[in-house]
């Protein structure tokens, strides 16, 4: 069974950094596609940013300059380092792995628990 476990999130002001870390686990031979994605009360989850296994990458308008995404593909690990943070990227953030090959099976669909970012003064 595939894990993802993220960490980072906090309160920060806003200019500020943080950055998250998305770790997945469960005997994974290679994943195709890690990304994060946030989520407001009453608003749909939304795509921030995505890579490939190669390296391709997929930002959101908004965070284009801003953020950053990066993959440890040796450990299965996605990082999201968010720069220049303002209150409207307050969310909770999720992790998502599509394409996990493990020996028995290939899952999409694998998401985290999330963790809140807060940007405010």
């Amino acid at each position: 069974q595939v894990r993802l476990v993220e960490s980072g999130g906090g309160l920060v002001q806003p200019g500020g950094s943080l950055r998250l870390s998305c770790a997945a686990s469960g005997n994974i031979l290679s994943i195709s596609t890690m990304g994060w994605f946030r989520q407001t009360p009453g608003s749909e989850r939304e795509l921030v940013a995505r890579q490939s296994s190669g390296g391709v990458t997929d930002y959101e308008d908004s965070v284009k300059g801003r953020f950053a995404i990066s993959r440890d593909n040796a450990k299965n690990t996605v990082y999201l380092q968010m720069n220049s943070l303002k209150p409207e990227d307050t969310a909770v953030y999720y992790c998502l792995a599509d394409g996990v090959r493990t020996e028995t099976s290939t899952t999409y669909g694998n998401w985290g628990q999330g963790t809140q970012v807060t940007v405010s003064s």
